[in-house]
């Protein structure tokens, strides 16, 4: 499979290098795990709160994601996407682990639920919920299942390939395009 080349981030506007905090993470340069840590901590804390919905399960799963960050920061590529949303997706991928891990609670509003855990470019939370709305209401309807089985839900893409009855590369297709269309709507 090929492999895509995206452009890369536009400088965050305090002049914080993620890309090169990873590189001196893999390197094995604590304080850049450190600056990691202390400039994004706060963040990724509501990140993961919002996904695991509890406290000392958020803590658990932002350690488990630094230590994660530092074992794996050779992993990054710089030319596949930034390293701001490396690190945020880490840290939703630990959550969503420990999620899976626990009993199946019953599902909420999955509008509201998916505000909770959407991020804009800098990993913000999106509070606008009618927004939202607006934006998901313009996506197909199994497109729209597709992004909300995995972002509020959990759900892998095979799981949701297996649910919709399609290959988890269209799947994968419809997520992206999905997530694209979304966040150009939400701009």
């Amino acid at each position: 499979m090929p492999t895509l080349l995206r452009a890369p981030s536009p400088p965050d506007p305090d002049g914080f290098d993620y890309e090169s905090a990873l590189e001196a993470c893999a390197r094995g340069e604590r304080f850049a795990l450190q600056s990691l840590y202390e400039r994004e901590a706060r963040w990724l804390l509501a990140v993961a709160m919002r996904i695991v919905r509890d406290r000392d399960l958020a803590h658990d799963v932002l350690q488990d994601a630094f230590l994660q960050i530092w074992q794996r920061a050779g992993l990054f590529q710089r030319a596949l996407g930034s390293g701001r949303g490396w690190i945020y997706t880490v840290v939703r991928h630990r959550a969503l682990d420990a999620v899976r891990r626990r009993q199946p609670e019953p599902a909420g509003d999955a509008v509201a639920d998916f505000v909770d855990t959407a991020v804009d470019d800098d990993g913000h939370p999106v509070h606008d919920e009618q927004a939202l709305d607006r934006c998901l209401a313009q996506l197909e309807g199994t497109r729209r299942q597709c992004v909300v089985d995995a972002y509020v839900e959990g759900y892998t893409h095979a799981q949701i390939a297996q649910r919709v009855g399609r290959p988890v590369g269209t799947v994968k297709s419809w997520i992206r395009r999905s997530l694209v269309a979304l966040k150009a709507c939400l701009s």
